[in-house]
């Protein structure tokens, strides 16, 4: 199997700067394979937050994760910032796909990367809702 074609830095329009934590490292001195998918995670939720005022609380959608993936190319380990980009690769009816890479500080190649995929449901019934016409015209700028 060959290698993905790595992410640069320029793909993206949105970063998410995170510290890693002491408990990110594993015994082997790196930061774990699943905490990768916890940077993913909270990257992709701080976008919906932050550019399309999207209300975690109260909203009466909220995304649930159906797909993920992460490709690792180079260790990260604390202490170090990372940023996580995040662009959106494709928007759907009521879904949406995140593309993220993870990179080091003053990095252009990303150190990790994969992708992320939301469906959008109601809070209650948990049924698939479409993504609202703002939501969707806001993530339309973040498109690879």
């Amino acid at each position: 199997m060959s290698k993905p074609t790595l992410k640069q830095r320029e793909q993206f329009k949105f970063f998410f700067p995170i510290q890693t934590r002491w408990a990110d490292n594993d015994i082997y001195g790196h930061v774990n394979n699943v905490t990768y998918y916890s940077y993913f995670d909270t990257a992709a939720n701080s976008l919906l937050i932050q550019k399309t005022g999207f209300d975690i609380h109260h909203s009466e959608i909220i995304g649930l994760v159906v797909d993920s993936a992460c490709s690792f190319q180079q260790e990260l380990s604390f202490p170090e910032v990372v940023e996580v980009g995040v662009a959106i690769g494709k928007i759907g009816n009521s879904s949406l796909r995140y593309e993220l890479a993870i990179f080091k500080q003053g990095q252009q190649q990303a150190a990790a990367q994969g992708h992320f995929v939301h469906v959008f449901v109601d809070r209650e019934s948990r049924k698939s809702t479409a993504i609202p016409e703002a939501m969707r015209d806001t993530l339309n700028h973040y498109l690879l």
